[in-house]
């Protein structure tokens, strides 16, 4: 739709930006932080580890100084779960704790609201070593490590996400580190994780309301938008089919408590059907989230599976799906640029995706990830020219604005990262910060702090409300 004119952006929209723990903070074994199952994954050739990745443990101050120079309303990021309880349960660690009080206070000392994600792929090793999510043990060691957050933190953070890309997590495990190697039967013992990690979700969220009534909370998927690759009926009846299975399945979840009715057919026809026990439909439907917090990079495209054995799950990663025999097949968009790692560049979208949300579940919406990673060269004098991401950024947040003229309650754009950090993926060499930590994979230099190009133009858009596009 055209209009004359464009909606402005809320006065208090919340500009800001992303990290997670184990990407940014390092101090991997420190004061008494325990290993993750990020720690014990042997990381991938000619890649660095997470040990120090941008050691923001012992730079916050810094770093948040930085955050604040450039403007930044809230900030976005996790909380490592085993710097709270060394084993996933048992003895708490005060230094933890310690540190995470320290880096919320500085935040509110410049006036940037935090946004609290209490899970990000890392979970404590030792509840690995018990069964992880297969163990339903699990959904109260989360229960506990939630009350706890709420117990020392409450007082300070409005804003708390459950789980990031739970559904991320289910279909893309082994790119992301997270998968047990060890699972007999991986399908089928994944979605019975998935339903123990919505249970978790669930109970966390009505901890949230019976402890903070004040506080908002909500799920952080990734979603993206799905395209068949043809009007062909089959291939829009493929799209259908992994909208559900990417999206609809864990957003139908938490916010209408019960099963997407196409992706139980799914299970079911695949043998994939979760265990669920007396009492487990109950506490699901009992959740209610507040908002709905989400991260985007690009859109999916897929057509009609062929029932080619070749068409199977588990390749690729967040933003590059191959397909599974019978279900969809992945395709490629001709109509997209792609980055320098192979993920399509589609601004529209993230308009399309954020009108189909708010349309299915008329909640307010929150973007938590949006970036573009790449090569960024330090040149002489410190300098950083990252116009492609500057690029990126302002197609982004037009269609943000377009969305909000369409209608979409959209309270803030928090990209991904605000700081360069170690990618899932492609180590530090893949960077997505507007400031550049001056290390390698393998040479940690003196992990300076340097402002990039798109640093001081993300300033100007926040000093502006989004005006300067």
């Amino acid at each position: 739709m055209k209009y004359h004119k464009l909606k402005a952006f809320d006065s208090n929209f919340l500009w800001g930006g992303s990290t997670s723990s184990y990407q940014f903070e390092g101090a991997w074994n420190e004061d008494g932080k325990g290993p993750s199952v990020i720690d014990t994954r042997p990381p991938r050739e000619e890649i660095t580890d997470y040990k120090v990745a941008s050691d923001h443990y012992h730079h916050y101050k810094e770093d948040i100084a930085l955050l604040a120079e450039m403007g930044f309303k809230a900030y976005r990021f996790s909380v490592a779960w085993t710097r709270i309880y060394p084993q996933g349960t048992g003895e708490l660690n005060p230094k933890g704790i310690q540190f995470y009080n320290h880096l919320i206070d500085e935040l509110l000392k410049y006036g940037i609201e935090p946004i609290v994600t209490m899970y990000h792929f890392d979970l404590p090793a030792a509840l690995e070593k018990e069964g992880g999510w297969s163990n339903r043990s699990t959904i109260n060691a989360f229960e506990t490590y939630a009350k706890t957050l709420f117990e020392h933190f409450g007082d300070r953070v409005k804003y708390w996400l459950t789980i990031n890309e739970q559904n991320m997590m289910i279909l893309h495990g082994s790119a992301l580190g997270t998968l047990d190697p060890n699972l007999k039967n991986p399908k089928k013992e994944l979605y019975q994780q998935n339903h123990h990690m919505l249970l978790a979700q669930a109970r966390a969220m009505i901890l949230c309301k019976e402890m903070l009534p004040e506080a908002k909370v909500a799920p952080a998927p990734n979603i993206s938008c799905v395209y068949p690759a043809s009007s062909r009926p089959e291939d829009v009846l493929a799209a259908d089919n992994f909208n559900a299975i990417r999206n609809w399945l864990y957003l139908d979840m938490a916010v209408f408590g019960r099963y997407n009715t196409l992706v139980w057919r799914y299970f079911e026809e695949k043998g994939y059907t979760p265990e669920i026990q007396e009492g487990d439909m109950s506490i699901l439907s009992a959740a209610k989230p507040d908002f709905i917090a989400f991260n985007y990079y690009s859109s999916a495209t897929v057509k009609a599976s062929t029932q080619n054995s070749a068409e199977k799950g588990g390749m690729g990663d967040q933003q590059i799906s191959v397909g599974e025999v019978g279900v969809f097949a992945g395709s490629g968009n001709e109509y997209l640029e792609r980055t320098e790692f192979g993920w399509g560049i589609d601004p529209a979208g993230l308009r399309v995706t954020l009108r189909k949300i708010y349309d299915r579940y008329q909640l307010p919406l929150i973007i938590t990830e949006n970036g573009l990673g790449a090569f960024d060269s330090l040149e002489e004098g410190d300098v950083v020219r990252d116009d492609y991401r500057i690029d990126y950024l302002r197609k982004h947040i037009k269609q943000c604005q377009l969305a909000i003229t369409d209608g979409v309650e959209l309270f803030g754009y928090c990209p991904w990262s605000a700081i360069d950090l170690v990618s899932t993926h492609q180590g530090v060499s893949k960077r997505y910060g507007f400031v550049y930590v001056d290390r390698d994979e393998f040479n940690l230099r003196q992990l300076r702090r340097i402002r990039k190009n798109s640093f001081h133009w993300y300033k100007n858009m926040i000093s502006s409300n989004g005006s300067a596009l």
